[in-house]
């Protein structure tokens, strides 16, 4: 049986990095890939162009940005940080870009240049890779991991990097494997669920208004009558229901309030105009077009495509004469534009999630090293962990981290 100093087991990000720098760190590495190659799920993030990171300056500020468990990031940020992680693409030829939000993309933006980087990176550190190789069992003896029993044939390793991903877009290869392993070491586990997804909507007409993006729309999530969290942003309307990014954001508190009631969203397309203010911009709108059919006053305050949509929404005839629209009716047509009610259904499933919330609990890991507390020679990276953030580059910020001080510990430890 052939032996090395450290096995990888998956190779997205998270196991990409963990391979590479254990083998620049000195080990003898095997790096195991279930797909034809490594990094799939980094094709279709961002839209296919790869949202590397977030340039938040601060680590603690970035941390925070993870929830109440944020702070277990901490080490590993600021041994690979945000600087860190644009170095080490622009170093290798890939130039980024810093976008709304602090995002960072690569300036061509394609993500399958991040892709061949990494590739690169694993073939140029010395890592020995195996793809469409399955990992079928993990022997353990007296407490320690001895081998992994693959398609390819047994291997054995004196340290063992599991960063097999979560459940989100199983087609890439996340399918969960790396749950069950550390179920079977005592690992606690914190139930994974689908997160970053988009939102069902009872609503049918949402179909008619997937070319247009909601910029700068506020949008609060209601829960027996009460705001239970709300974003300002960008969003879109899809054919089932509504995504984008502050949508994707909600995504979890919107799942965990469905499972005890009913949800509605209340979606503000003028957030910066208030209430009493648009609503008289509207009556100079219907008086300045007094004379002329509804259906020809709404020109200043929407695109032409989507003026059908609200003219039937508003339920106000489209032929009758502005001067003639009640002021119930205009208070209704107001709602549209300022508190529009929409009722959620469901949330998106692992299917489309772009990330997996849950996985091994932190209880069971030492975040300062990425070791298991219940295996002495087991590290963990990426998004089997029991941590993610929202969108803008926050998780794949942590499969960096989180695969650098894994690969280098398990390499140096």
């Amino acid at each position: 049986m052939k032996k090395y100093d450290v096995i990888v087991i998956g190779g997205g990000p998270a196991g990409m990095f963990a391979a590479g720098f254990a083998a620049m760190s000195g080990a003898k590495v095997l790096l195991l890939e279930k797909k034809r190659r490594c990094g799939s799920k980094l094709l279709i993030t961002g839209k296919g162009r790869c949202n590397i990171t977030n340039n938040e300056s601060d680590p603690r500020q970035f941390c925070a940005a993870f929830g109440r468990n944020g702070k277990a990031l901490l080490t590993a940020l600021f041994a690979f940080g945000v600087d860190d992680t644009i170095s080490f693409f622009e170093q290798r030829g890939l130039p980024l870009r810093v976008e709304r939000g602090g995002r960072v993309f690569p300036e061509k933006g394609k993500a399958s240049d991040v892709q061949r980087v990494l590739d690169q990176f694993v073939i140029a550190s010395g890592v020995e890779l195996l793809t469409l190789c399955t990992v079928q069992k993990l022997n353990c003896e007296e407490g320690l991991l001895t081998s992994v029993e693959t398609s390819a044939g047994s291997f054995a390793a004196d340290k063992f990097v599991i960063a097999t991903g979560g459940l989100s877009y199983p087609e890439t290869g996340c399918t969960g494997d790396g749950y069950g392993w550390g179920k079977a070491f005592n690992h606690p586990l914190i139930d994974p669920e689908p997160a970053l997804v988009s939102v069902f909507l009872a609503e049918n007409w949402t179909r008619e208004l997937t070319d247009f993006n909601l910029k700068n729309v506020h949008i609060a999530v209601q829960h027996n009558g009460r705001i239970i969290t709300q974003r300002f942003g960008e969003a879109f309307f899809t054919n089932n229901g509504i995504g984008g990014p502050i949508i994707l954001d909600m995504s979890a508190e919107i799942r965990d309030a469905l499972k005890q009631g009913a949800v509605q969203l209340l979606v503000d397309l003028k957030p910066a105009v208030e209430l009493e203010l648009f609503d008289k911009r509207l009556q100079r709108e219907l008086s300045a077009h007094s004379n002329k059919d509804f259906r020809n006053s709404l020109e200043n305050l929407l695109p032409k495509d989507m003026i059908p949509l609200f003219i039937r929404l508003s339920g106000i005839v489209a032929e009758k004469k502005c001067h003639s629209v009640t002021k119930v009716e205009r208070i209704k047509l107001l709602s549209l534009f300022k508190r529009m009610e929409l009722s959620v259904t469901g949330v998106e499933g692992f299917k489309k999630a772009i990330i997996t919330s849950g996985g091994i609990s932190l209880q069971g890991i030492d975040m300062r090293n990425m070791s298991s507390k219940k295996i002495a020679n087991l590290y963990f990276a990426g998004e089997v962990i029991d941590l993610d953030g929202p969108t803008g580059g926050y998780n794949l910020q942590l499969c960096w981290s989180t695969g650098y001080l894994a690969g280098t510990c398990a390499a140096k430890g």
